[in-house]
């Protein structure tokens, strides 16, 4: 997938990651970056079009898929997280948005994709789609289904040419990490990594040193993964 000449689409666009794919796909030559929020009015770069779309509305999905029939560029990277341990109606919200919304995206715009020579659809995951956390269960488990659709979709798209990356990363300073205090890697930093990816065919993004610690401690015990198994209570 070559990003010059390009027609993208972000979700998610007006801040953080989103804002930061934006702006990358002009800066390599994007010829159309199509940049989705709920409120088009939050949208400020320049060069933009804005594209107003709630992922969990399904009229607003299909509307967004009319609109930007010339897209050959997904990217979904509109995500919410709910901090603390999660209610029910937490947990619906996330995985409303970070599972079903991923979904529904990547079924109105397969068919776009396929009449526009295949392209690229992009999946924003996390780390946390490899191991959870008691304060973010909710969260990790819509990331994990949601890699689990990148996985299927990378094998039911690719008989239309369509190349499916799954990008994953632990904690990324933007709003959403806020009220953390520990490493965080840089929305740039996420962003040339994923935009390297696609010109090169990978099919994975492990943007930072947990993500691949974790994704290679699958294979291991699960007190590799969750060291609080070990200690003897």
């Amino acid at each position: 997938m070559k990003i010059s000449g390009s027609v993208a689409l972000v979700t998610g666009a007006n801040r953080g990651l989103g804002a930061a794919f934006a702006q990358a796909l002009l800066d390599r030559g994007a010829r159309t970056v199509y940049a989705a929020a709920r409120n088009p009015a939050t949208i400020t770069g320049t060069n933009l079009t804005p594209v107003e779309l709630d992922v969990t509305d399904p009229a607003a999905v299909a509307a967004a898929a009319e609109r930007c029939g010339d897209v050959d560029l997904l990217i979904n990277n509109a995500g919410i997280s709910r901090s603390g341990s999660p209610d029910l109606d937490s947990a619906r919200a996330e995985m409303d948005t970070n599972y079903f919304g991923t979904l529904s995206m990547s079924r109105a715009f397969a068919p776009v994709l396929a009449r526009n020579g295949g392209g690229a659809l992009v999946n924003v995951l996390s780390v946390l789609s490899f191991i959870t956390l008691p304060q973010a269960s909710g969260y990790a488990a819509s990331k994990a289904a949601a890699w689990s659709l990148t996985n299927a979709l990378r094998l039911e798209l690719k008989e239309q040419g369509t190349h499916v990356l799954g990008v994953h990363a632990g904690y990324i300073d933007t709003d959403m990490a806020a009220h953390v205090t520990g490493p965080k890697i840089t929305p740039a930093e996420v962003v040339a990594q994923t935009l390297d990816a696609l010109e090169t065919g990978a099919y994975e993004v492990l943007a930072d040193a947990i993500s691949r610690q974790s994704k290679a401690g699958l294979s291991g015990e699960l007190e590799r993964l969750y060291p609080a198994l070990a200690t003897s209570s």
